[in-house]
């Protein structure tokens, strides 16, 4: 408890007080609520009553947006600040765009030689048949790794917001404990039925959809999703107990860090070679075949298995704060 203020110090106006325990003084309500004691004296109710009267007033004064001059200043300044960067970055694009060149003129410097390079040199380059897949692993495979670390980047910063710390004393385990058990499903037979048929249903079409994304639409991106969402429906139906047997905190790091570590150290030796004109002894393959466009099933696996692994990782944590 704060040392006890002199009684001449509550005369004074609400306002100094508050300027003056803002300025890191001692802090004149702290006291309101508490009763001095006195010998053989009873409380001055009268007292009481004119702090807890004074507590009201700088507390009305603070929340009140409409006469409060420092608060009205803050807001004109943010809205006048807000307006310039708005219209400052409008400008910066109206300048851009009036240096483009017409839509549809012959004589554009640019005009679809990307596009035309993908669709005339994608199999042969990459030796995917799925041109969207050979451009996003192959030609833009730089992009996808930087996506693929935003994705591990974002559940590291969201584990370190919300998990629950780890010591805790016995009395704080078996709250946690029954925290955790508030958490666990309810024994829904039908659910529970409907998820052990559809979940192996969910994964192997998932682990499909992967391997097949160089030949067919689909990819890591996509069939890790699907893998995740049955992960979800299985901690939904069995509880995270259940899942907890083979997919844990420790699961889920090694995985990610097992999985990114491949796709860097894959692509960098692919963008060597590529920056160097040296072959990468990688053999594409023959164009339709599962095992083909060398290096780019591979990665489809790796981002699959990192966007599975962060969706599922991003809803046990927003759920009860840990794996």
């Amino acid at each position: 408890m704060s040392k006890p203020i002199p009684e001449e110090e509550y005369n004074k106006k609400p306002l100094t007080r508050l300027l003056r325990w803002i300025s890191g003084e001692t802090d004149p309500f702290s006291d309101v609520m508490e009763t001095r004691k006195r010998p053989d004296r009873r409380p001055n109710e009268r007292l009481i009553r004119k702090h807890r009267r004074d507590h009201d007033a700088v507390i009305l004064m603070v929340h009140d947006q409409k006469h409060n001059k420092v608060y009205r200043i803050f807001r004109m300044f943010y809205k006048t600040v807000s307006v310039a960067c708005c219209l400052a970055l409008i400008l910066m694009l109206l300048t851009a765009v009036s240096y483009l060149p017409p839509v549809g003129a012959p004589d554009n410097p640019a005009s679809n030689e990307v596009a035309a390079k993908y669709i005339e040199d994608g199999l042969q380059d990459t030796g995917a048949v799925n041109i969207v897949t050979g451009m996003i692993l192959d030609y833009r495979a730089f992009d996808t790794f930087g996506e693929s670390n935003v994705l591990f980047i974002a559940t590291c910063t969201v584990l370190i917001l919300l998990r629950s710390d780890k010591k805790k004393d016995k009395q704080q385990e078996e709250a946690e404990q029954r925290r955790e058990q508030h958490y666990e499903p309810k024994d829904d037979s039908i659910l529970q039925r409907v998820t052990f048929l559809l979940f192996p249903i969910i994964v192997i079409y998932g682990i499909y959809v992967i391997l097949n994304g160089h030949i067919s639409p689909g990819g890591g991106f996509s069939g890790g999703a699907i893998i995740g969402a049955g992960l979800i429906l299985y901690a939904n139906a069995f509880g995270f107990e259940k899942l907890s047997r083979f997919f844990t905190e420790k699961t889920y790091k090694w995985i990610s860090f097992v999985a990114l570590a491949f796709y860097c150290l894959a692509k960098s030796y692919s963008f060597f070679t590529g920056a160097n004109h040296l072959p990468s002894g990688i053999p594409l393959g023959e164009a339709g075949a599962i095992l083909s466009s060398g290096l780019i099933l591979p990665l489809n696996i790796c981002v699959g298995m990192v966007v599975a692994c962060t969706m599922y990782a991003f809803y046990t944590l927003f759920r009860k704060g840990g794996f």
